[in-house]
């Protein structure tokens, strides 16, 4: 089911024989190889020559060298350069920092820095709460990761895991002007971890944990929203499980059932699944069988983690065991936050009518969506170029920015459920069909309005009353 993707955004510098059909035949040549044309430009032209910069989507790194190849291999034409858009884009870093304050003379400098910076630091000192008003903290995200589990790619380490967290802080500049920076660190020791991030956490209004696998994730959350006065976030779980919820709202709508009546199956059972589960379950969903790679999660198991065994205690209430196609026959929902190509037409077909499909194991999804699109009603991924893509970053930078706004230390299951109600109230009702359930990750109005229904989460909840996200981990203690 590959397809073109911007992912594997190609240059090609290309010359060839001068003509009135040179550029048409050069484009022809690379769509027969396969590619998407995205852009022509003739950079320079001679009597004889023509010099075109060929900007299109390929399949892979190797299907690139395929369609220069096919290029280069026309009668008197040249590739003289292949140029990745995507490794381009990221060269020097996709981050800066920029003074707010611009230092021009004297004046500016003494007030900005010494002697001026003096008496903040003092008032600070005085009433330590003043530095979300006088500092970076108030608007600052710390976007912490060990590289153990990094998108799809595992555990690839700390340094390749940057250009994952560059693009995270990035989004959460674009779509929230919350500021956030990648903290990259070289350890996956649990104790270390929490230990660093509790040592680095004065200067951040809130720590966003990311690509940290499971289990050690589950501990490190619930550790440090205990012993840290500022929230902390894990977007694999929480940012997965707010999407997941709006859009299983708008499904269905679509189709006409009810949350606490349909039979859900779940795919996966790491940091993501087991966050889904509990989202629902607060939402009302009671009939859920979660599936792990030897079949159904059930109570007549012994686990060897405390996830599983939560899972097994608070789900499957018929406590039936089997494989995942089992557990799908009859099904209304099936969530898959796992591997790909798990499942087929004929576990689909075997769904209850008007079923829901929500594959979203990326690069590839568990079940191709154009197969299951001719039996289920509704289907979404987590792929941008198929309808319906669930992506966190409907989530996460509204909600840092609802959390910022109210001055939250903590994060309840209220906050989550208003934030999934708010994504999925940004798809009207003259707008919802079964290939638009979620709206647009560039809709300009999601991210305000999921903070708005955060902030006003937080202020609703007394501190005292304030009770944060419990993970199976904590829960099973």
């Amino acid at each position: 089911m590959a397809n073109p993707s911007p992912g594997y955004s190609i240059q090609l510098r290309v010359e060839a024989p001068a003509g009135v059909t040179a550029t048409s035949e050069l484009v022809v040549a690379a769509a027969d190889a396969g590619a998407v044309i995205t852009a022509v430009d003739v950079s320079e032209s001679s009597t004889d020559r023509v010099l075109v910069d060929l900007t299109c989507y390929a399949v892979s790194a190797e299907h690139a060298g395929q369609v220069a190849d096919a290029l280069a291999a026309r009668e008197g034409v040249v590739v003289h350069d292949v140029a990745d858009r995507t490794f381009r884009l990221h060269a020097g870093g996709k981050l800066e920092i920029v003074p707010k304050t611009p230092l021009r003379n004297r004046d500016d400098l003494s007030r900005a820095y010494t002697p001026g910076v003096a008496r903040v630091c003092l008032a600070i000192a005085e009433n330590p709460a003043d530095a979300r008003r006088l500092t970076v903290k108030g608007n600052t995200i710390a976007v912490v990761t060990d590289g153990s589990a990094v998108l799809g790619l595992g555990n690839i380490g700390a340094t390749a895991s940057i250009p994952v967290m560059e693009g995270k802080a990035a989004l959460f500049k674009q779509f929230a002007d919350v500021d956030a920076w990648p903290v990259a660190l070289d350890t996956q020791d649990t104790e270390e971890i929490i230990s660093i991030v509790k040592a680095l956490a004065p200067v951040y209004g809130g720590i966003n944990l990311e690509d940290i696998a499971a289990p050690r994730c589950f501990e490190i959350e619930r550790r440090l929203r205990e012993e840290l006065d500022i929230p902390v976030f894990h977007d694999d779980q929480h940012g997965t499980a707010i999407v997941t919820l709006a859009a299983l709202m708008n499904a269905l709508r679509v189709v006409g059932k009810r949350l606490d009546s349909v039979r859900i199956v779940v795919s996966g059972v790491g940091a993501a699944g087991s966050a889904i589960i509990q989202l629902l379950q607060a939402e009302g969903a009671r009939h859920i069988v979660a599936c792990g790679r030897n079949g159904a999660i059930h109570h007549g198991e012994q686990y060897g983690d405390p996830h599983r065994t939560w899972i097994a205690e608070h789900t499957n209430e018929r406590g039936v065991s089997g494989s995942l196609s089992e557990m799908l026959v009859g099904a209304d929902v099936f969530i898959g936050v796992s591997a790909p190509d798990l499942i087929g037409e004929q576990e689909i077909r075997t769904m209850a009518d008007d079923a829901i499909v929500f594959a979203m194991a990326n690069p590839d999804p568990e079940v191709d969506p154009v197969v299951a699109a001719r039996h289920a009603a509704v289907v979404a991924t987590g792929r941008s170029d198929f309808p319906n893509q669930i992506n966190n970053v409907l989530a996460f930078p509204g909600f840092f920015r609802g959390l910022l706004d109210a001055g939250a230390v903590d994060i309840t299951p209220a906050m989550l459920v208003a934030a999934a109600e708010a994504i999925a109230s940004c798809v009207r009702d003259d707008e919802l069909n079964a290939s638009y359930i979620i709206p647009s990750v560039f809709d300009p109005d999601v991210a305000r309005v999921v903070a708005e229904a955060v902030a006003d989460a937080a202020h609703r909840a007394p501190a005292e009353q304030s009770t944060a996200v419990e993970t199976q981990e904590g829960a099973a203690a």
